[in-house]
């Protein structure tokens, strides 16, 4: 019992640290003064979407963790952990970085890896394999509008 609360609170600390690029590097002046699309959603709302996310991911890789070991544990526990790179990387490039592009390649990768790791923890928990399913339709919703903030805004973008 001890040790699954103990592997519980290192996904959670996983996901903490995946988290802390979008601490670091936030919407500024820049971001605001970019054209974006009506649909875009108030600021307010990315924090309150990604801690209900990252909650839900840790969570589902503690599960698949705490799984009998298997080759198919073991491949989505390292899809997931590179996932979690291209996570925070997205931050970094948009923000940071100001290279839309290069953001928007990133979460596209975000995204494929994020569905191979849902494929790969179907055969070990269905259960983790579903709370995953939000976070896959909200990275794909990011990818549009990050695509779409990008076409609105080319001279704004370095690449």
């Amino acid at each position: 019992m001890l040790e699954s609360i103990a592997a519980l609170m290192g996904s959670i600390v996983l996901v903490a640290l995946t988290a802390l690029s979008g601490g670091v590097f936030r919407p500024d002046d820049w971001y605001r003064s970019l054209a974006k699309p009506a649909w875009t959603p108030p600021n307010r709302v990315f924090p309150i979407a990604w801690g209900i996310l990252y909650l839900l991911m840790a969570v589902a890789a503690w599960r698949v963790f705490e799984a009998d070991d298997s080759a198919w544990r073991t491949a989505g526990l390292t899809l997931y952990v590179v996932h979690l790179l291209f996570n925070a990387a997205w931050s970094w490039l948009f923000f940071g970085r100001r290279r839309m592009v290069a953001a928007l390649i990133d979460i596209l990768l975000l995204w494929l890896l994020l569905t191979l790791t849902i494929i790969t923890f179907a055969q070990v928990s269905m259960i983790a394999a579903g709370l995953l399913v939000p976070y896959w339709f909200w990275v794909a919703f990011a990818a549009l509008l990050n695509a779409r903030v990008w076409r609105l805004n080319l001279d704004a973008s370095r690449h």
